[in-house]
């Protein structure tokens, strides 16, 4: 169409006055069913009674009643909140009614302008979530859609610039999200009071902030960036000198894959609350990245208390694993580990592994007791010269969800074990005799508690914690 298409100018301008939308306009904006937006109107929500057209503040009233839908709340709740004389929530009605002024496309249109098939532009946009608020796209979706094009007429596989997209989209709406989280945990709810001057102070200190976001973004992709062409440049240079076999399937690569997390979190959890539970996550979190870190691997994940960690060989990961074992159990007060470690074909997508191999990885570390570090024999074989670790057959095993047994061992540190600690029955805290906080004899068996919470659940009830 050309360089002047000016798509649908549903608004004036970012502070432009307020229009007049028909019933369709409004369900094509909101991407809400025309019929459900009627029983809005009837609730006296959004529009009004006595005319059939909307406005432009409309769109954002619709939004709202949508997103609280989704919180659990009635419409009839919805709709006393609103009628409510609220400055705060009318000051924030405004401000996302400005925010929604701008010329919005169609996806048919959008293909046309930035030169993409229209197939092509739907995956990526259904793939990245583009169309959050309808089916339209903005003047910011159509500038990054137009970067895709490029990449794709450029000759860009465009299955790979979908899973690069993927990424990205979920990267930054989790590092967005965090931003907003913590600053409504951490400044907003402390506010002694809701007024619109309080929003506006807010306001003021996040004005302040917002400009630093960027260059941190930047900052640690750049970080990442020169990471990874590091080790991609080595991957290229294993497979030009004939040290690793060049696969036929992209994505496919050999790693140590590891599995780490908590003994007995859940019920560390329950006993102790969920606040004290974070802060021992935090914790294990600090020492699983600086030891790997210093063993050069990477982090792939984090799902509760457990880490998906891979490294490009077995030497990094065994030490890593030991490491880990190590430093947790000379912490105070502080649960044991369980580690399973593999080493195998993986397949790489959207900046996570997948494949039979990540299962068998996984299964390890559920199979592993307390500080206990089971390896898989091809990871025996490859870090058998690695000094300072012993590997004690375990057996052949039958995982589960696997086929055939695995020959298994436990990584064990060479050299003097340390201090002898005595665990919490009732949270699975282990501890050093200094850490004890208190302690109850039982038909002649003592008990060692990390605190008198625990002590109190164990005296309540302790055949639920006497096995």
């Amino acid at each position: 169409m050309g360089g002047d298409y000016k798509g649908h100018h549903v608004f004036a301008g970012a502070a432009g006055p307020v229009r007049s939308l028909t019933h369709d306009e409004l369900a094509q904006y909101t991407g809400e069913k025309p019929e459900i937006l009627l029983s809005w109107r009837e609730a006296g929500i959004i529009g009004s009674v006595s005319d059939d057209n909307f406005t432009t503040n409309d769109v954002g009233r619709a939004r709202l009643v949508h997103e609280l839908l989704h919180y659990g709340h009635t419409l009839d709740e919805i709709g006393v909140a609103f009628r409510q004389p609220d400055a705060v929530l009318q000051h924030y009605l405004e401000g996302m009614s400005q925010q929604l002024t701008r010329p919005m496309y169609s996806v048919p249109e959008a293909a046309e302008i930035v030169g993409l098939e229209l197939e092509e532009l739907r995956r990526i946009v259904d793939a990245t979530g583009m169309c959050e608020g309808g089916d339209m796209l903005d003047e910011d979706d159509l500038f990054c859609l137009r970067s895709c094009a490029v990449a794709i007429n450029a000759g860009y596989p465009p299955d790979a610039l979908l899973q690069i997209l993927r990424v990205y989209a979920d990267a930054m709406r989790r590092a967005a999200e965090v931003s907003q989280r913590t600053s409504h945990f951490y400044l907003h709810q402390q506010m002694q009071d809701n007024s619109v001057e309080s929003f506006d102070r807010l306001n003021e200190t996040f004005a302040k902030i917002e400009p630093l976001v960027e260059p941190a973004l930047l900052y640690f992709f750049r970080k990442g960036a020169m990471k990874a062409a590091w080790e991609d440049m080595l991957m290229h240079l294993e497979e030009e000198a004939g040290l690793v076999e060049k696969s036929e399937t992209p994505g496919q690569i050999r790693r140590a894959i590891m599995f780490v997390d908590l003994a007995s979190f859940t019920p560390l959890a329950e006993a102790m609350g969920d606040l004290r539970a974070a802060a021992v996550l935090d914790r294990f979190g600090t020492m699983v990245r600086k030891a790997v870190q210093r063993c050069h691997g990477r982090i792939v994940k984090q799902i509760g208390d457990g880490f998906m960690i891979v490294f490009p060989e077995c030497f990094s990961a065994v030490s890593c694993g030991l490491e880990l074992e190590r430093v947790s159990s000379t912490e105070p007060q502080f649960p044991a580990v369980r580690i399973g470690l593999h080493w195998g074909m993986l397949l790489y997508r959207e900046g996570d592994y997948v494949g039979s191999n990540v299962n068998i990885a996984a299964r390890l570390a559920d199979e592993a007791h307390r500080h206990q570090f089971i390896v898989t024999d091809e990871v025996r074989r490859r870090a058998k010269a690695y000094e300072g670790v012993d590997f004690v057959r375990i057996g052949r095993r039958r995982l589960k969800g696997l086929a055939a047994e695995v020959e298994l061992f436990e990584a064990k540190a060479v050299g003097p074990e340390g201090d002898e600690r005595v665990i919490d029955p009732v949270c699975g805290m282990e501890m050093g005799q200094g850490e004890v906080a208190a302690r109850l004899s039982v038909d002649g068996r003592e008990h060692a508690f990390c605190s008198d919470d625990c002590l109190k659940k164990f005296v309540k009830s302790p055949k639920s914690y006497v096995k």
